[in-house]
């Protein structure tokens, strides 16, 4: 009788490979907030908001409010260290299709709109220097999706380094701008001019355009929970990180703003549409615009880079939960990455920048993450009363911080459905087109 043959050895398939740490994860934050929106947002605030206090107070309660959902989501990822972060906590809180609806919005409009929007601003002011044209400025913004998501295709330590070490420079930048302004504003004849009273005799809707105003600056704080998976220790490291990340960006915005309006009267910033470059032409001299231009490229170079680190990790999530195509979930067998998932997002990127498809997409649904932001509070309420629910991390002040977080997300949807119904009703329609097409996939898998 023949020997019987050898049986090879059974191999786990790939995982992905844990290597962010604290200062990593930290980086994230800090670094996927601060894009291009601080250098041209506050005049948007300011014009809603028309006192210097009450510009200040608006980007502290922006501030407080980012940080109630960076403590909502710290417990969440700490109950659950998951790839996909927010995706896991609506699956886990409420059901897999509301999980299945955010994961829609985030790959058709809205985490691949961001992406395509800031790599097309870091294009625009890269033109600063050398005219580009429409078409030259769609090629570069395309060409920086395709060389971050190369970066990221073969390793996230490569991403998260590049990440961190952008967010550094990102920081000091911003801080010798803020020292610059205090220092060489000094020969402004009057600082602070504009009105004293906070909030006094302010519309609630103008308040509350001011308020959206300074929150889509803060954009991006959730995306470090998408990342679990590759997080060192991530119950106790994500929660850190998002408490880090939260606190610095909401003292550099605000410090920043008192630069701003330190330099530039209250009325001037209000109308400006670059408001850094007016500031530091201000201060520099006609070269000052220059100077921002290059800062904002650095900047937004940056948020790219993490933006397009964590997106792809909530379709890895999806499939394998069997809400995708089984192959995206695929993960390198070399670099121990979610290569087809980043693959997928860089080509549609790509695409919506080519179409100037996001511009529309992107304006319609970003507001509809903040309905995902409320139902994901409401979530942890219910998830407390769970017996077999045990997060390593719990909110401060629960249930005060998640039911004022949740009722603040509805006051934005509900202000933005008044101001722009007709965009409102399309970005609904738009993440609601998900429902049919879940129920689909999950008779799909049943029958199969």
């Amino acid at each position: 009788m023949a020997p019987p043959l050898p049986v090879p050895p059974i191999t786990a398939p790939p995982a992905l490979r844990r290597s962010l740490q604290l200062p990593h994860a930290a980086a994230m934050v800090i670094g996927t907030i601060i894009g291009a929106s601080i250098f041209v947002q506050p005049s948007e605030v300011t014009g809603a908001v028309p006192s210097v206090s009450g510009v200040f107070l608006v980007w502290a309660i922006a501030g407080l409010l980012t940080l109630f959902g960076a403590l909502i989501c710290a417990e969440l990822s700490s109950a659950f260290p998951e790839a996909g972060g927010v995706y896991a906590f609506l699956s886990r809180a409420w059901s897999p299709a509301v999980g299945f609806l955010w994961g829609w919005a985030m790959f058709w409009t809205m985490h691949s709109g961001i992406i395509a929007a800031i790599a097309t601003v870091f294009a625009r002011y890269l033109a600063y220097f050398a005219p580009l044209g429409d078409i030259g400025t769609r090629i570069v913004a395309i060409g920086v999706i395709v060389i971050l998501s190369a970066i990221n295709y073969v390793g996230v330590r490569h991403g998260s380094l590049l990440q961190t070490a952008f967010t550094a420079g990102k920081l000091v930048a911003v801080l010798l701008m803020i020292v610059v302004a205090f220092t060489l504003g000094a020969r402004v004849p009057e600082h602070f001019a504009g009105g004293t009273t906070p909030l006094a005799g302010v519309p609630l809707r103008d308040t509350l355009l001011a308020l959206v105003a300074g929150l889509f600056a803060f954009g991006g704080w959730h995306m470090v929970t998408y990342t679990a998976e590759e997080t060192v220790d991530a119950e106790r490291t994500i929660p850190r990180a998002l408490f880090i990340g939260v606190m610095v960006v909401t003292a550099a915005y605000i410090a920043l703003n008192a630069a701003y309006l330190y330099v530039l009267p209250l009325d001037t910033v209000a109308r400006s549409t670059r408001v850094a470059a007016d500031a530091a032409d201000a201060l520099l001299g006609r070269g000052g615009g220059n100077v921002m231009a290059g800062l904002v490229m650095f900047s937004t170079f940056g948020a790219v880079s993490g933006i397009i680190l964590t997106g792809p990790r909530v379709y890895y999530a999806m499939a394998r939960d069997g809400l995708l195509f089984p192959w995206v979930a695929a993960v390198h067998p070399r670099f121990q990455t979610p290569h087809v998932a980043i693959v997928l997002q860089a080509l549609w990127a790509s695409f919506l920048v080519a179409t100037g498809t996001f511009r529309a997409l992107f304006t319609r649904v970003v507001y509809t993450e903040w309905i995902f932001f409320g139902v994901m509070s409401l979530g942890l309420i219910a998830l407390r009363r769970r017996s077999e629910y045990a997060p390593r991390y719990r909110v401060w002040g629960y249930p005060v911080v998640p039911v004022l977080f949740a009722l603040s997300s509805g006051a934005i949807v509900v202000n933005q459905v008044i101001t722009a119904p007709g965009e409102s009703a399309a970005g609904l329609g738009l993440v609601a087109a998900g429902l049919p097409v879940y129920l689909l996939w999950r008779r799909r898998a049943s029958a199969s």
